[in-house]
């Protein structure tokens, strides 16, 4: 079986079975039911989530991309204070990046104020940041490879017997 298509089919939908995947991949069952949970025990898979549009869910939440530059530390670089960051529970994500500034941290809020506050008390506070800039998000488009709302709507005529 390969590996590589299990995780791309998992990737693409987490809601497939054992059985559907070994339809898809022509294996077994209990084979892809192996391999799944090696690939879970050894943190190839981290996680499986739900992409959920919470506009149409009536929630709103803030989100933001803060440039962070920081100090590289002796021996772990940028390691020490990535590890940091990831910590908050308002960080959904953080990357290392090439370029004018080191780390991408994404975060959420309920309001365009909760995040600004995290970022002058909890995020530039942090020995090492040397500055931030932060980027709301006015609105999402594709998220994850999912287009959120494309914005079309569907023009066929309806056709009635």
């Amino acid at each position: 079986m390969n590996t590589l298509e299990l995780l791309e089919l998992l990737e693409g939908n987490a809601r497939l079975t054992p059985e559907e995947i070994a339809v898809m991949l022509q294996s077994d069952p209990g084979e892809v039911r192996r391999v799944i949970q090696e690939l879970e025990e050894n943190k190839t898979i981290l996680k499986y989530i739900t992409l959920v549009n919470w506009e149409k869910a009536g929630e709103e939440k803030v989100s933001a991309l803060i440039e962070v530059r920081i100090t590289p530390q002796r021996d772990v670089g940028f390691d020490a204070v990535a590890r940091r960051i990831c910590r908050f529970p308002e960080v959904r994500s953080v990357r290392l990046m090439s370029g004018a500034y080191d780390l991408a941290v994404f975060i959420e809020g309920r309001t365009m104020r909760e995040v600004s506050h995290f970022v002058a008390t909890k995020l530039a506070t942090i020995e090492g940041v040397i500055s931030t800039t932060t980027h709301f998000v006015l609105k999402t488009y594709k998220q994850d490879g999912v287009i959120v709302d494309d914005g079309e709507e569907d023009r066929r005529l309806m056709v009635t017997p």
